[in-house]
């Protein structure tokens, strides 16, 4: 009786949802929306800028994403907008299609665009069919080595425009090219742009750093405060390119002018459309999945997101985002854990931050134009600093070696070639190390287990090889265990487990303990793990 009081008294605490949700939290999620506007406007900025996109673009897909898609989002707490981690695909895409188009960017910006409708409608379609599970297939270090690679590129194209560099002077480089000029960009630095970009960049590393009431303040805006007078000051709009056009500040110009049918499927027959497809539809999907993992993690209430229902709701923002001209649009990691800790409750902190921004394009472009873009080159390498920092390679190392090398191939891979590539070369990498290491061939991708239940107590033994590849089976599995049960997983007669079912398995036990529920592993003690690490994949001692 007094367990079930309890309960009560704990779902009382969980915010409401819907209206009531909006009439009894409208203040703290008024408050954490501002917030993440404050954040959310120079980074949605900076992000369309560098992925070949009118610069209002990034602003029109955060609106769309928290005026719209908030309402029938699955998850509550997440932020949706565009993403540094689609950046490197944009910007390709534009000027892979402006070829196809006869070199006319504006041209290749429409086309893309198309091939972002097509994929928003295909990740509806994933939604609908249930796949919100199929991010637990990819292995944790070869989507972290595409995060570390979409970083490493994001720095190499987002540093000359730091130091004012003439656009001219990196046209057509690739990623290799661009880090090899390095010097050459340091030396036709433009001594007033770089300036407010190293001052930014400083201002981005050193604020969050300093803990207590200035990690609460959103670096990007005090970025802004202290560059745009700046700017003013140094007469930065005088700077010009050799096209007469300045390159030094945004320029938004006649936003709601531009806003109608802006997506072109004219390229729909090509293999460069489908490409691009994919790149789309497989990046936003598994890190949208990712995020709303992440954020749940962080919720204080303890809530689970309906991860297909957040799918197709990202999808539907995606598709209105990409026919008015957006960027694709995820559930955005940095806005979204800025909400969580800003005291954001419901989904109405991700409306409020979206008409905030409707607010600003409606009353503040002529201010937005003042900014420059050094400012927001110093965000997005403060972001690509955070997507690949040393900590991201030495954690990876920590779990493992052979996580590390599947970690480097994957960034090998996707800078010198692309993205796909790069995450598929992860993959293979690591189904080799486990056919390494003993895993038979008929498990790489079949969930081999045998399920006993005696009453309360179920005794699940695991034959051949737990791994990624064939996780989803076990998946399946978990979710029909009744809670409240005593489970036991025997090890004996597996032969390999790697670290991403190792780290599924301690999910598992934490979500099943609070249904009231006990789990005992064996077997594993039999086995050799890669490191200290508590989630390192492990191959069973030989005897013979």
């Amino acid at each position: 009786m007094s367990s079930s009081n309890q309960h009560k008294n704990h779902s009382k605490s969980i915010p409401l949802d819907g209206i009531k949700g909006l009439v009894q939290n409208w203040k703290s999620d008024m408050m954490s929306g501002f917030l993440v506007f404050l954040l959310a406007l120079p980074l949605s900025l900076g992000i369309a800028k560098a992925s070949e996109f009118p610069p209002a673009m990034g602003v029109l897909t955060a609106m769309i994403g928290g005026l719209l898609v908030s309402f029938f989002a699955g998850s509550r707490l997440t932020i949706k907008g565009p993403a540094a981690g689609l950046i490197t695909i944009c910007a390709g895409g534009v000027i892979a299609m402006s070829e196809l188009g006869g070199g006319d960017k504006t041209e290749g910006w429409h086309l893309i665009l198309g091939a972002a409708v097509v994929a928003a409608l295909i990740q509806i379609g994933f939604g609908l069919l249930k796949f919100g599970s199929l991010s637990d297939f990819f292995p944790h270090s070869a989507v972290h080595g595409m995060l570390a690679a979409i970083g490493i590129l994001i720095f190499a194209k987002q540093f000359p425009v730091l130091l004012g560099v003439d656009p001219s002077m990196t046209k057509g480089m690739t990623p290799i090219q661009l880090y090899e000029h390095i010097p050459n960009f340091i030396a036709n630095a433009n001594g007033s742009i770089a300036t407010i970009g190293l001052l930014s960049l400083l201002i981005m590393f050193i604020l969050p750093a300093m803990g207590g009431v200035f990690k609460k303040i959103p670096a990007p805006m005090i970025v802004l405060l202290i560059a745009v007078p700046m700017a003013a000051y140094m007469g930065l709009s005088s700077v010009h390119d050799h096209s007469g056009k300045p390159f030094s500040l945004v320029k938004i110009g006649d936003f709601w002018g531009t806003l109608g049918f802006n997506a072109s499927f004219a390229a729909i027959g090509t293999l460069t459309f489908w490409k691009f497809v994919f790149m789309f539809l497989f990046v936003n999907t598994i890190e949208s999945l990712l995020t709303v993992k992440a954020i749940d993690g962080m919720d204080p209430y303890k809530r689970k997101s309906d991860y297909n229902k957040d799918l197709v709701a990202v999808g539907v923002g995606n598709a209105f985002s990409g026919l008015l001209g957006g960027l694709p649009m995820i559930s955005e990691v940095a806005r979204s854990s800025a909400n969580v800790n800003n005291g954001g409750k419901t989904r109405w902190a991700n409306f409020f931050h979206g008409f905030f921004l409707l607010i600003a394009m409606l009353a503040m472009i002529p201010v937005i134009e003042m900014i420059p873009n050094a400012a927001l080159a110093a965000m997005l390498i403060f972001v690509a600093y955070r997507l690949a920092s040393p900590k991201e390679f030495i954690g990876t190392y920590k779990i493992g070696a052979e996580q590390l090398a599947i970690f480097l191939v994957t960034i090998i891979v996707t800078v010198a070639e692309d993205l796909l590539l790069g995450v598929a070369a992860g993959i293979l990498t690591k189904l080799i190390i486990q056919v390494v290491n003993g895993a038979p061939l008929r498990s790489l991708f079949k969930a081999r287990y045998t399920m006993k239940e005696h009453g309360k107590h179920i005794d699940i033994q695991i034959h051949d090889a737990a791994i990624f590849s064939n996780f989803l089976g076990y998946k399946k599995l978990w979710e029909t265990i009744p809670g409240g049960h005593h489970l036991t997983f025997d090890f004996s007669d597996c032969v390999f487990v790697d670290h991403s079912f190792m780290e599924q398995l301690h999910l598992f036990e934490e979500e099943y303990h609070s249904t009231g529920g006990e789990i005992k592993v064996v077997g594993l003690e039999n086995f050799n793990p890669f490191s200290s690490h508590p989630a390192a994949a492990r191959k069973k001692v030989s005897h013979t």
